[in-house]
This record gives C-alpha cells, sequence and structure tokens, in this order.
C-alpha cells in the first residue's frame, strides 16, 4: 500500500438507488487516487457504466444473482420486480456469499463497504478486512428506527414504541402519525431474506462493523450522528452530501421543448422515485391536485396498482383539460437535468435521500410526499429541524392524501407572498449556498478518506 492511497471493495445491495449512491462514493475517492473495487449484478452494469468517472480506478465486478424460486427468470435488481418480492431478491443476495468471499481473498481490499449484506462483516473480519456500514438512510432514520436503546431485550417493536423516539434520542421534529407506526412496524418486522427480519438484519450489520458512514453533513444532522456513535459505540463518518457530478448528456430534446415554453419557476415537476407505485386512487388524486394548482406541470409516475398504463390511469378527461400545460410520463426521465432546468420552480418529491440532495443545490422548492420507511423521516427533518419544504398533508389514520392537500402544498411553496412560502424559500436558499460553498465537499471527502485509513492502524 502506497503512503496515501488504499484499495475499497464496495458492494451495495441491489436497488439501484443505493447501487449509484455507492458509485457516487466511489468516484470521489477515486478523485483522490484510491481503488475500488465494486460488485454489480451482470446484466446491471451497463446502466452504471456512463456513471463511472474514473474507469481506470473504479473496476466493475459483476455478479451472476442465483435464482431464487418466486422470482422471474433473469431478476438482478429490485427495480425488475414489485415490491413485495424485495425479500427474494434479498435472499437471492444472500446466496452470493461465497462468490464475495473468493473475490475479496483474490483482491485483499483494506476496506470493505457495504449496507443490506449482514453477513459481510464477520467474513471481512475472517480475511483481516475492515468493514464500514455505508448507510443510504439519514443517521436521523437510522437513530429514530434501529436505535439499540430501542430493544434492551430484543423484543419486537410495537407501534406504541414507534410513536416515540428513543429515550435519548436529541430534541426533534420527528413525530410520526398512526398510519406511519403502523406501516413501519410491519415493514421493520417482516422477513427480509431468508429466515431473518428486515430490523434484524439491519441490527447485525450495524452492529457488527467496525464504524459507521453515511452521506450526511454535521451541520444538518449532528446531533443525530453523535447519538448514533455513543449508542453503537463506534466511529461515525461522514462523507457529506456526495452531491452527483452534473451528466454531460443534455436533456431529451422534447422534454426540453416542452420546459422552455414555460417562463422562469413556474413549472412543476413530480417524481416519486424508480419503485414507488401509488394506489389508482392516491395517483389519480395526486394528478388532479397539480391540475387544481394552476400550475404547469410535469409528473413523471409509475402506471398505478392495477394498471398497464399511465393513460388507462388518468381521470376522465383529464388529458383534455390539461393539454399543453400538463404532461404524465410514464418512463424514467433525467431528473437531475430537469430539476437544473430554469422554468422548474416546484419539485414534489417522495423524500429518497437522493432525490433530496438533487433537490438541495437546485433552486426548486420542495414539497414533501413521503411514502414509506426512511422517507417519512426525512420529510420530518427537511420540513421541520430545517424547513426547506412543505409536507402534504394527510389523513391521521389512513395516510391519504386529497387533490386539495397537494394543490395546497404546492401553492404554499410557489406563492410568493404566502409566509410559508418565504420562509421555505430563504431556508433553502441558505442551505443551498451552504452545500454548494467553494471546498465544503472536497473537506468532507478528505475527512472521510482519512478516517477511513486511521480504521487500518
Amino acid at each position: 500500500m502506497s503512503d496515501k492511497s488504499f484499495q475499497i471493495a464496495m458492494y451495495p445491495w441491489f436497488a439501484m438507488g443505493h447501487l449509484t449512491s455507492f458509485l457516487h462514493l466511489s468516484n470521489k475517492l477515486a478523485e483522490r487516487g484510491h481503488r475500488i473495487s465494486f460488485f454489480l449484478p451482470t446484466k446491471t452494469q451497463h446502466k452504471l457504466e456512463p456513471f463511472n468517472l474514473h474507469k481506470d480506478l473504479i473496476s466493475f465486478i459483476p455478479i451472476s444473482v442465483p435464482h431464487v424460486d418466486g422470482l422471474p427468470p433473469g431478476t438482478e435488481t429490485t427495480a425488475d420486480v414489485p415490491s413485495h418480492l424485495g425479500s427474494l431478491v434479498m435472499t437471492a443476495m444472500d446466496l452470493t456469499e461465497p462468490t464475495i468471499e473468493i473475490s475479496l481473498r483474490d483482491i485483499k481490499p483494506h476496506l470493505v463497504l457495504y449496507d443490506f449484506t449482514h453477513w459481510l462483516p464477520a467474513l471481512a473480519r475472517r480475511l483481516g478486512i475492515k468493514s464500514i456500514h455505508y448507510c443510504s438512510i439519514s443517521p436521523a432514520s437510522i437513530g429514530y428506527l434501529l436505535s439499540p436503546e430501542r430493544e434492551p431485550n430484543g423484543k419486537d417493536l410495537t407501534e406504541a414504541d414507534l410513536k416515540a423516539p428513543p429515550p435519548s434520542f436529541p430534541p426533534s421534529s420527528i413525530k410520526l402519525r398512526a398510519h406511519e407506526t403502523r406501516g413501519l412496524t410491519f415493514e421493520t418486522g417482516k422477513e427480509y431474506g431468508q429466515g431473518i427480519s428486515f430490523r434484524e438484519r439491519l441490527m447485525i450489520s450495524l452492529s457488527d462493523c467496525d464504524a459507521l458512514s453515511f452521506r450526511a453533513c454535521r451541520e444538518t444532522e449532528g446531533p443525530y450522528c453523535d447519538y448514533l456513535e455513543g449508542q453503537y459505540r463506534k466511529p461515525v463518518i461522514l462523507a457529506g452530501p456526495v452531491v452527483p457530478e452534473p451528466p454531460t448528456s443534455a436533456l431529451e430534446q422534447k422534454w426540453a421543448k416542452w420546459l422552455d415554453s414555460f417562463d422562469a419557476k413556474k413549472v412543476v415537476f413530480c417524481a416519486l422515485g424508480s419503485e414507488a407505485t401509488l394506489k389508482k386512487d392516491q395517483f389519480q388524486q395526486l394528478v388532479l391536485g397539480l391540475e387544481l394548482s394552476g400550475r404547469p406541470f410535469f409528473a413523471a409516475l409509475k402506471p398505478p396498482m392495477g394498471a398497464g398504463t399511465i393513460e388507462s390511469a388518468l381521470p376522465e378527461g383529464f388529458e383534455e383539460r390539461v393539454k399543453g400545460r400538463g404532461v404524465v410520463h410514464g418512463d424514467w426521465v433525467q431528473q437531475q437535468l430537469i430539476l437544473r432546468h430554469p422554468s422548474v420552480g416546484c419539485f414534489v418529491t417522495h423524500c429518497g435521500s437522493g432525490s433530496l440532495a438533487e433537490a438541495m443545490v437546485n433552486e426548486c422548492q420542495m414539497v414533501l410526499l413521503p411514502l414509506v420507511g426512511d422517507q417519512i423521516i426525512n420529510a420530518r427533518v427537511m420540513g421541520g429541524d430545517l424547513k426547506v419544504g412543505v409536507e402534504v398533508e394527510t389523513g391521521e389514520e389512513d395516510g391519504l392524501f386529497t387533490k386539495e392537500d397537494v394543490c395546497k402544498a404546492v401553492r404554499a411553496v410557489m406563492d410568493e407572498d404566502s409566509e410559508v412560502g418565504k420562509k421555505v424559500r430563504a431556508n433553502h436558499a441558505k442551505w443551498r449556498e451552504f452545500f454548494l460553498s467553494e471546498g465544503l465537499e472536497n473537506c468532507y471527502i478528505d475527512s472521510f478518506a482519512q478516517q477511513l485509513r486511521s480504521l487500518l492502524k
């Protein structure tokens, strides 16, 4: 090993958001001369190739994903299947352990970064490799949902447990509604992979590693990081904002032309991530709410449950009414480039960590519409702690929203005269300036690399 560089293996969960998050970090580390061996599913490699900015230092190592009964042949990532089959994708990933062991013995990295593969720390320890849990979920979410002090007797969590934060959790704006505690209790308790719950998997993964690491800044989540460091009794290493490099490609011509036809900051862009599928009634309330706002809008949404196409799910007469000022599109779009377009003034987001990171460095205001899991905690931190967005109101018990709820939130952030809008815009501008401040990211990544190196002593 040279005096400065070291070799790192990356093995992220087989979901596109996790794979791209790990690759963004890999690019930042490769910039500093560190060599990266990046494990990923074979057929997924071509999707990530354009985002590998350092092909001389980042080597993709394709992994054949074993077939598991119940999965369609050829399944590799969660993007290939409905969300209820995610547990079987995890089972398939767990079956790669012998392959990963052979590769790690061959590569001999100094460190391995991973997230959902709870067996990796023990394997790494046997091979003399340091293991770091690189978490795509925020420190606030891990602290609230997966704190060791929540389960001193190893009991399963109840809805009542999640209603309140852990006993020594820092003061925050995080409050959960009845339907959210119900959903989170179910999600964390269900089997994820064969014979292990999601919660057990994450608790082992977080407890058994040499250090925890996050794409986060101390300035925004410092108290939650300190809390985790005390609870897990190990270093918490922050990578900073890890803002993806601006795409070198141009926005697709038909979307660029459409967006160019509107004045600056007038268009509402709505995107709920690559895996979110709404029920049909909520899908319709969302698009009707965008229509009701009176603003031009571009919604990139998956067809709702039970619908084969976007067009078949739209409310009667909707397309005629919004013609020329509203688009609902059912395929992937270049989100980063759309958020950067001058005509986009509002972003309706599901509050996935990647989307929030992109939104924070752009000028469009945020409407927060969390759907599941850590998105809920993210929304409370963004809307409550940082006050950089307005959350769509939902029912306490059922979690449902109406078109009026969507419209109200959009108008709140886009109305230049509303007090809420003024406050949100001022806070967003302040944090955007912070995240884009010269040297911030370099400082964090340099510190991240130094702290990784200190683990090797």
